[in-house]
Parts: structure tokens; sequence; C-alpha cells
């Protein structure tokens, strides 16, 4: 591992990953660290995976300002540099009663003073035709046609992976343990050894404030809140085209109805404050009120094909509500990225441009490396390909005619090209964000087996070694058949001598 860089990143969320992507344009020595055997695996993972449009962003806050400039950035730039699915599909505010139609009001004209493009307010009719499985009760909704759907676990890797590609290093399985201020910057401990950095930027999610309190800066504390989801069959017979949410409320956006970005539907979160950082259980009550809160908008849903319920942890601030991006000044050359929750997804290009702002404070001015390449591609879709483009990849490589995972129609050339990345995916969970084994109706029970010899063959490791995600989540114990053949060959033996 890396022990000298100019600029440390900790944390290999959307936020930290494009954090080290956008200093990646810059001269500068570059380093990610990341806990976790695979970026993407917190907040980041579980999330409503939306780039709000910022009708509804607060410009005295730091949240409101980035969301809007992040959307922005979507458009602009990150769509076309990097291939990740962005799905310009719209967002309905629906307001289901007269007495919320002021708040649709008050909406549409935050929304224009934030210069946000297209926001109209659509009628019962207008609306009703444009989802047709609204409620009854729909009176009127604010339409906001630059909200987008993106694909999180391939954005956060596209940042990395295109990171990597211009210099930087991300280590994994990195955890950092300590934070030491010396005369130069910082000397960082962390699982893999020491890494000393003139620099440190502290992107770590649910865990910031105890990594900000290795240095001292103990003025702030993370909350978790967290959030319960339902996701759909792609089979499911009720079609939604846009992001639905209801007239939001001082604390909440309320249910979202949402589909995602390959064809499913996606209903929650809820949000409930706990202690524990790990704790995404999910629980009757939280999806109970997950479901009884969708169908406010969409009365049709229920529990029938339902494939996955899961929840994520959001990083709050609960004394400000908002980010915290800034140079600690106590602490020369230490930055907060900290309490990044929604619209985190939506704001994580514009937070990196802020973050780079602020190392050029401290450093200087920043010289661009002309080498920089923005662009990123990752492997190839073959499901989304048309019969000639497929049979054209498949003439140069057999593997992309081996159909691993019939659910997501994912072949055996994209698990091997996700393995293969500049970051790798190295466990079982980390192919399934890359490429999407195991994400359909079957979660896995069918290609899973033949994912673990393919990281087994590719890591060259026992499949016993192959592992769900983090240490300890390997998935076989023994390899039972030679253990049978042994047993059977001395068997004969002995039937042999008598």
């Amino acid at each position: 591992m890396q022990s000298e860089t100019d600029v440390l990143v900790v944390g290999g969320g959307v936020t930290g990953t494009a954090i080290a992507r956008e200093l990646s344009r810059y001269r500068l020595d570059v380093v990610l660290v990341e806990k976790s055997p695979d970026v993407c695996t917190g907040t980041s993972k579980s999330n409503t995976a939306l780039i709000h449009a910022g009708f509804n962003a607060d410009p005295d806050k730091q949240k409101g300002r980035l969301n809007v400039r992040g959307n922005e950035l979507y458009h602009e730039r990150i769509q076309h540099e990097l291939d990740v699915p962005i799905e310009w599909r719209g967002a309905l505010v629906v307001a289901t009663d007269e007495s919320e139609r002021p708040k649709l009001e008050e909406l549409l004209e935050k929304g224009q003073r934030n210069d946000v493009d297209g926001l109209e307010i659509l009628e019962r009719e207008a609306l009703l035709e444009k989802e047709p499985h609204l409620t009854d009760d729909a009176v009127a909704a604010l339409w906001a046609p630059t909200a987008g759907i993106v694909n999180p676990f391939e954005l956060t890797v596209g940042f990395a992976n295109n990171a990597v590609e211009n210099g930087a290093s991300v280590e994994l399985e990195a955890e950092v343990t300590d934070i030491t201020k010396t005369d130069d910057g910082f000397t960082v401990e962390t699982a893999k050894g020491e890494i000393d950095a003139e620099i440190v930027i502290n992107a770590a999610g649910l865990y910031a404030d105890e990594v900000s309190k290795m240095v001292g800066v103990d003025d702030f504390e993370i909350t978790p809140r967290r959030g319960e989801y339902y996701l759909y069959d792609k089979q499911f017979d009720i079609d939604i085209d846009t992001t639905i949410f209801p007239v939001p409320t001082e604390v909440t956006k309320g249910i979202v109805v949402t589909p995602t970005d390959e064809g499913n539907l996606l209903i929650g979160p809820n949000a409930q404050e706990i202690d524990d950082k790990r704790d995404k259980a999910t629980t009757r009550q939280g999806l109970d009120k997950v479901l009884n809160g969708a169908q406010k908008t969409v009365p049709d849903l229920t529990k029938k094909d339902v494939i996955k319920e899961f929840a994520g942890l959001r990083p709050a601030i609960k004394e400000t509500g908002d980010f915290r991006i800034q140079i600690e000044e106590e602490v020369p050359g230490f930055i907060n990225a900290a309490g990044i929750q929604s619209p985190g997804l939506a704001s994580a290009p514009a937070t990196a441009e802020l973050v780079v702002d602020l190392v050029e404070e401290l450093r200087g001015d920043l010289e661009e490396d002309p080498a920089f390449d923005p662009n990123y591609s990752g492997p190839p879709k073959v499901r989304h390909m048309s019969h000639e483009e497929r049979a054209g990849l498949i003439e140069e490589d057999a593997r992309y005619g081996q159909i691993i995972c019939r659910c997501e129609t994912v072949t055996e050339g994209e698990i091997r090209d996700a393995i293969n990345q500049p970051v790798p995916a190295q466990t079982v969970n980390a192919i399934k964000r890359r490429v999407r084994p195991g994400a359909g109706r079957c979660q896995g029970g069918f290609c899973g087996p033949r994912v673990i010899e393919i990281l087994s063959e590719e890591l060259d490791i026992p499949m016993t070694e192959v592992k769900l995600e983090e240490e300890g989540s390997e998935l076989l114990t023994d390899e039972i058949k030679q253990p049978l053949l042994e047993k059977s060959h001395e068997s004969s033996e002995v039937n042999a001598d008598d």
C-alpha cells in the first residue's frame, strides 16, 4: 500500500469516490481508503437512488445549494462521461386534498428561486393521464422534469474506477484506526499500515464523527436514521413511469414510489432514528408503514411480487440538519465531508467540486493534469444490447454467450470483467452490485453457485474462501465431494481386502 500521499480520502461511498475522482483531475497523489472489501457498501448502497431536482432545496443550507448544482452536473457532465444508467423520468409531488395545494405553490416558488427548470403544477386530468395508477384522491401535483433515477452502485463504482484510471489509488479493507497530526500533515493508521498525508478528507459516512474525533474535532455527532424499503419484481403489473412523492412535511419527504433504472418498482423509505450504526434490520412495523404510506398515492400496491425487503442508514447531524463540508480550522489540513444524508447522492459531484476548492485553499493553486480522462466505460450490458450487438460481442468472446443469471440476463463475460475492473469486485455482493447476478426474482438461487465458482477461478482461491461481503461471511464451509470420494475409496479398499 502507498505509504505517502498528498491527499487521503476516508470512505468509499458515492461522496468519497466522487471526491477522489475530482481530485484526480489535478497533479496530486490521491489515495482513498475504505474499511469494507468493496466501495458502495454503506449508505450509498441502500437508498432511493434519486437525483433530486432541487425544488425543495434550502439555499441557506449546504445540502440545498449542492443538490441544485449536483443535478446540473449530472445533466451537463456525468451522464456523458461515466457509463452509468441515468434516466430523467421526472418527479411528481402529489396533493391528495385541496388543503395541500398551498404547499405545492410554495414548492413551485422555491424551485423557481433555485432556477430549477420546467417546474409546473399539473391539474387532476393531466396528472392522471401521466400516471393512471395514482389515487382517485389526487387533485394536483408539482411536476419536476429534471429529476432522475440512477444506479447508485454503478455510479459509485464508476467514480472509483475512473479515479484509479487517472492515477488515484483505492485501498479496500483498510479501516482507519487512528490519525495523528504531524508537522507536515497527518499519519493515518489503517488496517493495512500507515499512510502519511498532507491533507485528510473525512467522507466516512456513518462513521464520520468517529474519524473526526481522532483529530480532536468532536463538536458534532452522527445519528443513524434507518429507512426501510420494498423492491418489486420486474413483472409487477403496476406500471409507474415517474418518481412519485406525497406532499412533504417539515421532517420528511414521505414514502416515495419510484421506478428503478432496471425496471423494478421501489417504495420507501420510512425514517427511524436508531443508536446502532450497523443495524440494517427490517421490521414488520416499519415495512407496514412503508406500504401504507405508498398506498396513499398508489393505492393498488400490495405485498404481491415483492422480491426483496431491505433497510439503509442515513448519517444525519440532527443539530443542523445539514451537511458539514469544511476545513476544520483548529486542525489545519483536515476537511470534513460529514452528515451527507439525502440528497447526498444527487449532491455528490457538487460536493466533490466544493472539496476540491477547499483543497486548493489549503495548498494554493492546483495544476490540472492534461492526461486526465473523464470518460469511463464499465462492462458491456448484454441484457440491453440488440441481437446484432450480442452476436458481435459473442463472436469476439464466447463467454458473453454463457448466461449465468437468467433473471437479469448476466453473462460469464460480464462477471469476469467486473472482477478485473480497476477497483476489482472480490465478493459475491460486489459482483451483484456491479453487474446484477442475484438481483432478480430468484435472488441468486440459480446463479449463486456459478458466481462463487467464477470468483474462485479469477481470484485463484478455494471456493470455501469466497465471501458474500465482509470477513467471516464465507458461503461454503467444506468441499463435500472430495471427502465423499475419499470415504468411498477407503470403503472400496476395505471390501477388496475382504
